[in-house]
């Protein structure tokens, strides 16, 4: 008999670093991720309350070039990327023509006909052969997966700025939310993007592989006074709940449109035709059957991905994301319900383990940094 052996997992350039360090590794998406360090509450309220530093080189970019470039990712995302300046960034969606995800992204651009990509690690494959397909249509437009180019880290966190400053001759402060430059950290030709997946105040730092290691390492050192420490995956998802920024796999999918996910306000719809667009305009024009809420348990029991919602007894919906939260300290999570239980205050009931227990829908996010 022949074994199949197991496919290899991809590991970033900070794997060795991990493991010598304590991480607590885990087979994520074809990745060995670190999942915790020290633990996961005590890594979100790091996060909260001073600074975490993530290593999410697992995530993937591509790139478009090209006289056509502006035209290509216009069909392909919602968002309006021709409003972007270069050096600014903005949340959007990869959409079907039925208005549903293939991914959600970040855009990048780099100059007038040049931007990045930048898109979740469980999809990098299937986006970049789906991209090239939308980028046929373009006559001078070239797209790249240039994901092997960067490792990706990210500092989260209210001391965030003050400590990679330290490092830096760029003038952090004058980076605005969303927006990116380039420059020097630690002696190492990077991009330094103001954006992250926590709710947190926190800059990404695209650095070439080869010295991520000497990146992370300064940074760690530069932040020993202020407690900044590694943080692992596990808390990077319960900051995002927290901070209602949606997973794909969990609360959006091929399967929901950007309307029911509650992201209208990453409709370009006074752009040119892209895909789904005229799908989202008759869903809109129609009203919605269902949308995504946030929601807090009444009832002592915390609440996950896949737990049924009952809405007046009928079965109505799932969870697609709930934990309890080490900061809020409130059992949390979203769902989609019927649009007409959708309104803060109203109750419902979600089957954990068999039994029923209350929960009420709240406005999102759960979790806003004070300002400052």
């Amino acid at each position: 008999m022949t074994q199949s052996t197991p496919t290899e997992l991809n590991k970033t350039p900070l794997n060795a670093w991990h493991r010598a360090h304590g991480a607590r590794m885990v087979p994520f998406v074809g990745w060995d991720m670190p999942v915790e360090y020290s633990g996961i509450s005590e890594e979100h309220n790091a996060v909260r309350t001073r600074a975490g530093l993530f290593d999410v080189t697992h995530m993937g970019q591509v790139e478009f070039a090209g006289p056509d470039a502006l035209a290509a990712v216009q069909r392909m995302t919602s968002n309006d990327a021709s409003k972007l300046k270069v050096g600014q960034a903005q949340y959007s969606a990869l959409t079907t023509p039925q208005g549903t995800f293939v991914d959600d992204l970040l855009v990048y651009r780099f100059a007038e006909n040049h931007f990045l990509t930048v898109v979740n690690a469980s999809n990098v494959d299937k986006d970049f052969a789906w991209m090239l397909e939308q980028a046929k249509l373009f006559g001078d437009v070239s797209a790249v997966n240039t994901s092997a180019r960067y490792a990706l880290l990210a500092l989260q966190g209210p001391a965030s700025r003050d400590v990679l400053q330290s490092l830096t001759d760029v003038d952090l402060s004058a980076i605005k939310y969303y927006w990116f430059t380039h420059g020097e950290v630690a002696g190492v030709r990077v991009t330094i993007s103001r954006t992250g997946y926590t709710g947190e105040n926190g800059f990404e730092v695209f650095a070439p592989p080869s010295s991520a290691v000497r990146v992370w390492e300064a940074i760690l050192q530069a932040g020993t006074g202020a407690g900044v420490i590694p943080v692992g995956l596990g808390a990077r998802d319960t900051l995002r709940l927290e901070a209602a920024m949606r997973l794909y796999g969990n609360d959006i999918d091929d399967t929901t449109t950007v309307l029911e996910a509650d992201l209208e306000w990453i409709v370009g719809w006074n752009k040119p035709d892209f895909n789904g667009k005229s799908t989202l305009a008759e869903q809109k024009a129609r009203g919605l059957t269902r949308k995504l809420v946030g929601f807090e348990m009444l009832d002592r029991a915390i609440a996950r991905h896949g737990h049924l919602v009952y809405v007046g007894g009928t079965k109505s919906g799932v969870v697609t994301s709930g934990t309890q939260t080490p900061f809020l300290k409130k059992a949390i999570g979203m769902a989609y319900l019927p649009t007409d239980s959708t309104a803060p205050g109203t109750e419902f009931e979600i089957d954990i383990r068999g039994r029923r227990a209350r929960a009420r829908v709240v406005p999102l996010p759960f979790y806003k940094r004070p300002k400052g």
